[in-house]
């Protein structure tokens, strides 16, 4: 953190401080004058006529008033002098004292254009307004993450409802109506599986979110053979694919290492993969594309589809879908990119997303040794 610079006020203190010091000497001097002879002639020649007296009785007054207590009056000045100093000293202080309490207040009031410290406090006034700006940060940070507490719960309870208003109706009509005939019961049957099987699904990602809430350090680490796991996740994936004639072409080298959680990192590529064959177009191509540079290495996944430049950075957030349609049957709860880009930056990498109109791509980069 920047340490606050207060030259400007010391050195307005030492120029006070040594003022005053330059009036004492002046006045010891003074003092000092006092026993020369000729200044001796000029006090008695002052009390003879004041006072009317004779020049004797004057001069005896100076020596026994003046010129035999003049090392006393020195060291009184001196003490008066000290105490003027230390006053000044204290009241100088307390001055910026005062300042910093208003200042203080201000800050606590929520009030950052009542603080004003004098010039040469310029660096404490801009350290408060500093943390001015940092309590408000804070508090906006509180509301937003109360804000996704809320859409939490309206997430959960919107998502959930529909698949378990399905089951409850679908089973209240096998329950009530018992002579139903066997073709109808077999298809309503099928329908509420269909609907348990998704309200089991939004279940477990809810749950997936609060559990790849993690630290990097917590994550048990290990050199990894990249090319080995993405061609067996393309075998995996490939009924899916099938389905709508699509397809998977993996370019890299079979030497690609990179270090981390191998089954967390399956779930990056997994989740990527899932939003890649949701989103492009049938019949077409997912590139998957992977190289080494530096103590990097990226991977990209590139499908024909586009999404929105708009867009681009919400497709990470939490509960986000570029469907917008969270009544959809088929769609999750939106937590896939959002758990990827967890997982990713936990192991020291970074993930992105970018389209061109035609074509959408997402990079992870990760590191190959460890960090």
């Amino acid at each position: 953190m920047h340490k606050p610079s207060y030259s400007t006020l010391q050195w307005k203190i030492f120029l006070k401080i040594a003022l005053l010091a330059l009036i004492a000497l002046i006045i010891v001097i003074l003092l000092n004058y006092l026993a020369n002879q000729r200044a001796a002639n000029i006090i008695v020649s002052f009390i003879q006529n004041t006072f009317e007296l004779d020049f004797n009785s004057a001069r005896q007054i100076y020596l026994r008033a003046i010129r035999n207590n003049l090392d006393y009056i020195v060291y009184a000045t001196f003490g008066i002098f000290f105490i003027i100093l230390s006053r000044f000293l204290l009241t100088q202080f307390a001055k910026y004292f005062n300042e910093i309490s208003d200042g203080l207040d201000a800050l606590v009031e929520n009030k950052p254009s009542e603080i004003r410290l004098s010039p040469e406090m310029s660096s404490m006034e801009q350290k408060l307004i500093t943390i001015q700006q940092t309590l408000e940060k804070r508090e906006r940070d509180v509301k937003t993450s109360e804000q996704h507490k809320n859409d939490v719960v309206m997430y959960l309870a919107h998502d959930i409802k529909t698949p378990l208003t399905s089951v409850i109706g679908y089973l209240s009509l096998l329950d009530e109506a018992c002579d139903m005939p066997l073709e109808q019961k077999a298809k309503y049957i099928k329908i509420t599986l269909e609907k348990a099987n998704r309200l089991e699904r939004l279940v477990n990602e809810f749950f997936e979110i609060a559990r790849y809430n993690f630290k990097a350090d917590a994550l048990p680490k290990e050199s990894i053979d990249l090319y080995y796991m993405l061609a067996q996740m393309t075998d995996e994936f490939y009924p899916l694919l099938s389905e709508k004639g699509k397809q998977i072409a993996l370019h890299a080298s079979e030497d690609l290492v990179i270090y981390g959680d191998s089954d967390k990192l399956a779930r990056v590529f997994n989740n990527i993969l899932k939003n890649a064959v949701a989103y492009s177009l049938d019949s077409s191509i997912i590139d998957i594309t992977a190289a080494a540079t530096g103590d990097m290495v990226s991977i990209v996944f590139k499908n024909q589809g586009s999404i929105p430049k708009n867009k681009l950075v919400s497709i990470f957030e939490k509960f986000y879908r570029l469907d917008s349609a969270r009544s959809s049957d088929t769609g999750g709860a939106g937590l896939g990119l959002a758990i990827a880009k967890e997982i990713v930056i936990a192991h020291g990498g970074n993930i992105y997303a970018d389209s061109d109109g035609k074509q959408t791509s997402f990079t992870v980069e990760l590191p190959v040794f460890p960090s």
